[in-house]
């Protein structure tokens, strides 16, 4: 696995840097947006768009329109603009339908959206999925409207909804397996930093990563509008879905709180452990979730009928950091430090899945002599080297062929690397053997 270590802050930056050029797009479901931000992408990775016709099903679903908005505004009377979309693309709910009209602030004030509770944020809102319109705007500016009293305003929503397709971004880098390891990322928010541009910018390092170096396992990364992109990739690749192994859905991994893990519908799976015992490695604040039906998602690769294991990485989880789906979820609100903290964690997440397997003991009767085999002279006193040589004897006692060594690092609570390097040179020793996969 590559060795990001040393420029973690630099990359930190880098990930943020692609996060503000990303940021002023207004994504939607479908639309421009969406093309505009993986041709970004596409200059960092070599990714396929895939563009999938309007009205294509998709299991229970339909591929939908694409909804366009060249302009939308509010003017009072004397002819100001109190709402323009120019300003915020979260002035417009998303999927808004054409409105062209004059009317009453009693009426008028009904189609618009606000957050009392924080009341200098522009919340986000949709209405895709039912015909309607709307705008949002702070509750501030709202209230000083409401108190000037029931004038005229006029209302227009420059946008349509045209048949067209569903855009989705993926790459496929082959390994010496057909087994697979999926990353998804969501790419439909208009400008907010951390759901959905740090999975994006993440996503986007971690398969320029992949990309340069040796693999065991077959990675696919995922650049789809959320939920109707999952379900609509998976209708159309039924069959590469049987070929994943493991899998982690990427979002709000930019904030500064510690990282949070949803676990796969199976609870056990193998991805589940290894983000668990990487997290635990690390001496630092996390928390572990289990799964429920409601999400990113996870929740379509994890419906019944793929029951993938796919996990959900997160820090602050959606919905419960007060800045999610508002104007406050801004390129301040993400750090540098904890882009490339997630990236790391990832990144060792791989290197476990990667590295792991099972091994046999060659001379199980009794401790081997490890002085005559140059081992001994490991045994000094740095940290380091203390971990190896433990490492060599807790990968000699449990090699039997049924325990890998993910489950051997566990169970000495030693990091994963220096229990695999404990196990290549035991093989180098001639002390130890692979055992084949089932």
């Amino acid at each position: 696995m590559p060795n990001t270590a040393p420029q973690l802050e630099s990359v930190g930056a880098e990930m943020h840097s692609l996060i503000s050029r990303l940021f002023p797009i207004c994504r939607s479901m479908t639309g421009e947006g969406v093309r505009e931000t993986l041709r970004i992408v596409q200059e960092h990775v070599p990714l396929t768009i895939q563009e999938i016709p309007t009205g294509t099903q998709a299991f229970d679903w339909e591929v939908p329109q694409e909804w366009t908005i060249r302009g939308a505004y509010i003017k009072d009377a004397g002819g100001n603009r109190i709402i323009d979309f120019c300003d915020s693309n979260l002035h417009v709910v998303s999927g808004s339908h054409g409105v062209d009209t004059t009317m009453r602030w009693s009426d008028l004030k009904n189609n618009i959206h606000t957050l009392p509770d924080y009341p200098d944020w522009i919340p986000y809102r949709t209405c895709f999925h039912q015909s309607g319109w709307g705008f949002c705007m702070s509750h501030r500016q709202f209230a000083e409207i409401d108190a000037i009293g029931d004038l005229e305003y006029q209302v227009c929503i420059d946008a349509t909804l045209t048949d067209g397709s569903l855009t989705y971004g993926e790459l496929f880098l082959p390994g010496t397996t057909d087994d697979e390891i999926l990353l998804s990322c969501h790419v439909c928010h208009p400008s907010m930093a951390n759901d959905n541009l740090s999975g994006v910018s993440v996503t986007t390092r971690l398969a320029e990563l992949m990309e340069s170096v040796p693999r065991h396992y077959t990675y696919r990364f995922l650049f789809i509008p959320g939920t109707i992109g999952s379900i609509t990739w998976l209708a159309q690749n039924e069959d590469c879905a049987e070929r994943i192994d493991h899998g982690l859905v990427v979002t709000c991994v930019g904030d500064a709180d510690h990282p949070t893990y949803k676990r796969s519908r199976q609870g056990t799976a193998m991805i589940d452990r290894v983000v668990e015992f990487a997290l635990s490695q690390r001496n630092l604040p996390f928390v572990m979730e289990n799964f429920s039906p409601y999400g990113y998602d996870e929740r379509q690769y994890c419906s019944p009928g793929f029951d993938l294991p796919v996990g959900l990485l997160t820090r602050s989880p959606w919905g419960r950091f007060p800045e999610y789906h508002s104007s406050a979820d801004d390129l301040t609100f993400i750090k540098p430090f904890a882009l490339a903290d997630s990236l790391r964690l990832i990144l060792d997440v791989f290197d476990i899945l990667e590295n792991d397997g099972s091994y046999v003991n060659l001379n199980p009767m009794c401790e081997p002599q490890l002085g005559k085999r140059g081992l001994y002279d490991m045994m000094g006193g740095k940290q380091n080297v203390k971990d190896l040589r433990m490492a060599l004897l807790w990968v000699l006692n449990y090699s039997d062929g049924g325990h890998s060594l993910l489950e051997i690092a566990h169970r000495a609570r030693l990091p994963f690397p220096a229990i695999r390097a404990a196990c290549d040179k035991l093989v180098e020793a001639g002390l130890l053997k692979a055992q084949p996969p089932e």
